[in-house]
């Protein structure tokens, strides 16, 4: 058995970020950039009014109140060609350009308007003006490569005169489960059989975090059947089985693949849940093979499947995000495996949460996994922790 992060680092040293495409900027949101956005535009493009209100020269506000001379309008998108020239106002609004000779704008609620002058009441020079560039300027890096765009990042570069962006193209991941004993949701059961729900929750996954699944289905323990489902995964970046990776007699996937082209790196993690971890290549195609327990399938595709959809996808740090937490409960002492044990969150006393852990931790309870927010790590030969105790947790947020 090798450690988590040795068999991490194994994985991820097998994937790049895949090519760029191009994508209009209103359907890029929860994409990854593949290059710079830079402004193409001055934003605003010139001095404008950030107020309703009149463009005027600051200095005819020495002495208020003061009765200017109106020479003309200025509507957003239409400038006044003129110039203000001392004892003069422009009428103009909430982002009108600025007219040539002024410098302040008076709030429209402190002037009079008489027709054809205004009488200032109150007014303080240079104020509610928006200078050019404001925003950013022309040339101007907005977002950097390797960003996650949020709906604000692509209200930016929107802003910025980009109709399409170049992001990481989405990965295609092949999903296969095996077994006789499932069915999939609705269909009838038989004598032994169960509800799958691994190919599903890991479909889901992969959409969530920015993947394109390619459901294979459900494989029988045949090794022929397998291997003609298996070949579906051609021109994907990823497969992924759940189940038949374990010990025993039927568990077919690492063995009946082996006379497919399959090349094993490594089989079997010191973890818990989900020991029977395996990954290698089939063909071109890496290949990561998940236990068939749902609660160990889903902790291994958080800790193993989704650091691999974030390097393809050119993020930085592939790996997850850890947090710390203060025990609420006792822990006993750990054995030679890396444990990960499903556990809530609440407000502590001080400034981290804290984390309290299921008493049963069985790798078949889909439902204790629903209910928590977070994973304990608990590390290889941890000694007892008494309830107080800080610890490491991959928060559950979004999994």
């Amino acid at each position: 058995m090798i450690p988590v992060d040795e068999a991490l680092a194994r994985i991820l040293a097998q994937f790049q970020p895949l090519a760029g495409e191009l994508v209009g900027v209103g359907e890029a949101v929860g994409r990854v950039l593949a290059a710079d956005v830079v402004a193409r535009v001055t934003q605003p493009p010139a001095a404008v009014s950030a107020m309703d209100g009149w463009a005027v020269r600051g200095s005819d506000l020495g002495t208020l109140p003061v009765t200017l001379a109106r020479i003309g309008e200025a509507p957003a998108g239409r400038p006044f060609a003129g110039t203000v020239a001392p004892g003069q106002a422009v009428r103009l609004f909430t982002g009108s350009i600025i007219p040539d000779g002024a410098d302040t704008v008076v709030l429209q609620e402190d002037c009079d308007d008489l027709g054809g002058g205004v009488r200032v009441r109150e007014g303080t020079p240079g104020r509610w003006v928006r200078a050019a560039g404001l925003d950013f300027t022309a040339g101007t890096v907005g977002l950097k490569a390797g960003r996650p765009l949020t709906v604000r990042d692509v209200a930016l570069a929107a802003a910025m005169n980009h109709p399409f962006l170049t992001v990481y193209r989405r990965p295609r991941v092949a999903i296969l489960a095996t077994g006789d004993e499932v069915v999939m949701p609705g269909e009838p059961l038989g004598a032994g059989q169960i509800v799958s729900s691994n190919g599903l929750a890991l479909a889901a996954l992969v959409r969530r975090h920015g993947g394109t699944p390619v459901n294979l289905g459900i494989a029988p323990d045949d090794a022929d059947t397998l291997a003609t489902l298996a070949r579906g995964a051609a021109g994907c970046d990823l497969l992924v089985t759940t189940g038949g990776a374990s010990v025993g007699e039927y568990d077919l996937v690492r063995d009946m693949l082996g006379g497919q082209d399959l090349d094993l790196d490594f089989w079997k993690i010191a973890m818990r849940p989900g020991k029977p971890l395996m990954f290698g290549r089939l063909g071109g195609t890496p290949l990561l093979g998940l236990p068939g327990n749902p609660v160990s399938s889903l902790v291994c595709a958080t800790l193993f499947l989704v650091p691999s959809l974030r390097r393809m996808q050119g993020l930085a740090a592939a790996e997850l995000p850890r947090a710390r937490a203060v025990l609420a409960n006792a822990l006993p002492a750990n054995d030679r495996r890396q444990d990960y044990l499903r556990a809530t969150l609440t407000a502590g006393d001080g400034a981290l949460p804290a984390v309290a852990t299921f008493t049963q931790q069985d790798s078949s309870m889909l439902s204790r996994l629903a209910a928590a927010d977070c994973l304990i790590i608990r590390p290889p030969h941890a000694p007892a922790a008494e309830a107080g105790t800080v610890v490491d947790i991959v928060p559950l947020d979004g999994i």
